[in-house]
């Protein structure tokens, strides 16, 4: 167990690493850190262009498609950042893994919370918009806080376990980012679930984010609050997210010992 002391100096420690590392990411270039909020706003404009003004998709629900889609993408652009960049984060800090009083625990957490630093501006972002097309603050709004937390915690979780592994690994990041390109379609960013055959559908309700990404669109376009979610699916999510952070701990806790000899 930690003291309240030794919690703050972490705190500081964790503060300063997640600004390195958001520095470092773009060291060199000429717009720095700006371009990590240049790439996703350039893919959500290219979406808004072709599917909106090209393709004239109709509204979903009765809201435009731009809107009912960054509600859905946004959270999963978080998620595919931090599940990525924390992929080979322990080869990209191995300097700090070889120091013996360093606690190398931190070092995927720090690419979670880099990755939540730019998610923070895009649930902004989102907002924005819908004041933009004119609708008008909803308490159901708030939700969106709940859903990043628990995004975070999942994803938390994942990224023990993926930067564990890919210390043994070394193709660990392409095999990681093949999976993310499978995720995105099995998770509702394009699709609806009445556009789903019933059957193939209780087989992706089973994916975790199929519940962070309803409830990012029920707290923006439908008005239903966090707590107003099914408790069936909600507990499943707990429950499966609590497997993936049990997991990734003891993952990270079984191959640990191995790490400075192999990096």
């Amino acid at each position: 167990m930690y003291t309240l002391e030794e919690v703050k100096k972490l705190y500081v420690l964790l503060k300063k690493l997640v600004g390195n590392d958001l520095k470092s990411r773009y060291s060199g270039s000429v717009f720095g850190i700006v371009w990590a909020f240049i790439q996703p706003l350039v893919t959500i404009l290219v979406f808004w262009y072709v599917f909106q003004i090209g393709f004239r998709n109709p509204p979903v629900d009765n809201i435009e498609f731009i809107l009912w889609f960054i509600a859905a993408d946004i959270p999963w652009i978080y998620f595919n950042d931090a599940v990525l960049s924390s992929t080979n984060v322990l080869y990209e800090y191995s300097y700090l893994v070889k120091k013996m009083k360093f606690r190398v625990w931190m070092l995927p957490i720090i690419k979670v919370f880099s990755s939540l630093y730019i998610h923070i501006f895009f649930m902004i972002f989102i907002v924005g918009m819908y004041f933009l097309y004119g609708y008008s603050f909803q308490i159901s709004w708030i939700g969106i806080l709940y859903y990043s937390f628990a995004l975070t915690i999942l994803v938390t979780g994942i990224a023990f376990i993926v930067s564990s592994l890919a210390v043994f690994l070394k193709d660990a990041s392409q095999i990681v980012g093949i999976i993310l390109q499978i995720g995105f379609w099995l998770t509702p960013i394009f699709w609806a679930d009445h556009s789903m055959n019933p059957s193939v559908l209780r087989v992706l309700k089973l994916n975790p984010l199929y519940y962070i990404i309803h409830g990012y669109r029920d707290s923006l376009i439908y008005g239903i609050s966090f707590w107003e979610e099914s408790i069936k699916l909600s507990i499943y999510f707990w429950v499966v997210t609590g497997l993936v952070s049990w997991v990734g701990i003891k993952v990270y806790k079984k191959l640990k010992v191995h790490f400075a000899d192999l990096l």
